[in-house]
């Protein structure tokens, strides 16, 4: 399906990012993961993963929080394959405090990694996409792209970002074969929410159980975590000629959370 493609994938060493390098690669295309982790950990997915792929996968260890580390990165996708076709802004961090009580350096590092890698990635990419008059962007965005929960001034401050960043890339891209789209998730069960389950509990003075069912999937009217294949599958679609037309949308994939 993505036969001749390439892909980079940020914060695709886990979770989400993972699911969704796996689904392309798994589909032809040729992925670049990137992320931070154990080395021999990483090593041991980028092999397994490119020993059932039919296509090469690398590892970036780029930091998206460093512009020109970025730029090593594309820059280097782009002399190993000859351009870069899909791009999936996924990296990101998390940290949980009352706006009175926010780290100006947990500020600082979220917008640089969950919203201005995003920008910095699609400044790069457009160019070689708009070359082979075909590309894709896909922002890996949240539900808190669309609302707001307390405690999270930064990241949903970053992810608010990602959905304009979004619409302007899909605006400004439009006529030359490029699309640009938002997933917004609800909860989904990857390291990230781990550390927050872990994080509202100490905060509440709670159980992980009752953090689970009472904070993160209260506003989740199907009541359970959204799964990476669902968003994998989701992002493998928006590649194909079906998802031609898709583009400035916020995708929710959340179990009926914004609908309210």
């Amino acid at each position: 399906m993505l036969q001749g493609k390439t892909a980079i994938v940020t914060g695709s060493t886990s979770g989400i990012g993972l699911g969704i390098a796996e689904a392309f690669a798994r589909s032809g295309a040729n992925v670049v993961l990137n992320g931070f982790g154990d080395t021999m950990q990483i090593e041991k997915t980028r092999a397994d993963l490119a020993n059932v792929a039919d296509a090469k996968v690398v590892y970036s260890p780029a930091d998206m929080s460093k512009p020109r580390a970025i730029e090593q990165m594309v820059r280097q996708t782009a002399d190993t394959f000859g351009s870069v076709d899909i791009m999936v802004n996924n990296a990101g961090i998390q940290h949980v405090a009352p706006i009175e009580e926010f780290p100006e350096d947990k500020w600082d590092a979220i917008l640089a990694i969950n919203l201005s890698s995003a920008f910095h990635a699609t400044k790069l990419v457009l160019p070689m996409m708009r070359a082979r008059g075909w590309g894709r962007v896909i922002n890996v965005a949240s539900a808190h792209a669309l609302v707001a929960s307390p405690y999270k001034a930064a990241y949903v401050a970053a992810k608010h970002g990602m959905l304009g960043l979004t619409r302007v890339t899909a605006l400004e891209a439009a006529e030359d074969g490029i699309t640009c789209n938002a997933l917004c998730p609800g909860y989904v069960r990857t390291p990230l929410v781990e550390k927050q389950i872990d994080a509202q509990a100490r905060a509440h003075g709670v159980a992980r159980e009752k953090v689970i069912g009472d904070v993160l999937l209260k506003n989740q009217p199907n009541k359970r975590f959204v799964e990476v294949a669902e968003l994998a599958a989701l992002a493998l679609f928006l590649c194909t000629d079906s998802g031609a037309s898709v583009t400035g949308a916020a995708l929710p994939v959340d179990g009926g959370w914004t609908a309210h």
